[in-house]
């Protein structure tokens, strides 16, 4: 990009010292998300986000990364069973999404206006859309592990196989879930001084802060991805790849939190630690009882 052809009024609405281009560039960095309009269409009242686009890039992705695998790799399952998997954990993932953040994050609110749980219209202003809000990722973990349970058992399939030929592939979808968290201006980090820092329109201090979203979408998705696709070939045991991605995932979302601002109806929970610190413990927790159980699993195989 050519500084000098940046125009201010294409850039952000606070005036630079035009002699010194690196603060003009990084004070255009920082503004990036009010410039961002987080709404595809608008009709009405009605909105259609990019958010919801891209948990349909996401699972596009995983689909053909899973196809991918399952042509060049040795693989009991048809085309078609994968097809007919996708339709069950796409509702996994948005009713395990949904009732996570219910039960995890917002609780009393919904308690107390249980109809907003699935009804996108707020009826206190006359018929008003308002959409649904909240997903949890971790609900939406739990939703797709039980339906692939259930989706196993009635196909009279292999868990560990399953999770493992999507496992390796599930972080780079995930990668544009956060993405549309950037888009959203939702879900940013601390208050910061790091010459990267954004300033985010939702944020009622409009301080600047760590954009932990694009953090995110790069250590949890990207990175994430490229160790466990390098690694999807290096089979030790069966679920050995599904344990990785959760042990993987806790690690990273639990250091990211660190430096992402906790959710405001819950503040700290235990400590210095978010709920979001909490959930990644039991799955880094639950991710290595598996692992020992699969590596144990193995070696008595190979042992008689």
């Amino acid at each position: 990009m050519n500084i000098d052809n940046i125009r201010e009024d294409d850039a952000i609405s606070v005036k630079f010292p035009p002699h010194n281009k690196l603060d003009y560039v990084l004070n255009w960095w920082s503004n990036i998300p009010e410039h961002l309009n987080p709404n595809i269409l608008e009709i009405g009242s009605f909105q259609l986000r990019y958010y919801g686009l891209m948990y349909v890039v996401a699972f596009t992705i995983v689909y053909l990364l899973a196809l991918y695998r399952l042509k060049n790799e040795k693989y009991e399952f048809s085309k078609e069973i994968i097809q007919n998997f996708f339709v069950w954990a796409i509702i996994g993932v948005l009713i395990g999404g949904r009732l996570g953040y219910i039960f995890f994050y917002n609780f009393r609110h919904f308690f107390n206006n249980a109809l907003e749980i699935i009804c996108p219209f707020d009826l206190t202003k006359g018929f008003q859309y308002v959409g649904l809000f909240g997903m949890s990722y971790h609900g939406g973990v739990i939703g797709v592990i039980l339906i692939s349970i259930l989706f196993c058992r009635k196909y009279r399939m292999n868990f560990w196989h399953l999770s493992d030929l999507l496992s390796p592939a599930i972080p780079l979808g995930y990668t544009f879930g956060r993405l549309g968290n950037f888009i959203n201006g939702e879900l940013y980090g601390r208050v910061t001084t790091v010459p990267w820092g954004m300033y985010f329109p939702l944020d009622p201090t409009h301080q600047l802060r760590h954009p932990s979203q694009l953090y995110e979408a790069f250590f949890e998705g990207i990175f994430l991805f490229a160790v466990l696709w390098g690694l999807r070939k290096s089979k030790i045991c069966d679920g050995f790849h599904f344990c990785l991605y959760l042990i993987g995932y806790g690690l990273i979302r639990f250091s990211i939190e660190f430096v992402r601002e906790p959710d405001s109806q819950l503040g700290f929970i235990l400590g210095s630690l978010t709920m979001g610190q909490i959930l990644c413990v039991c799955m880094i927790f639950i991710g290595v009882f598996f692992l020992i159980i699969c590596m144990n699993r193995m070696m008595t195989v190979l042992l008689h």
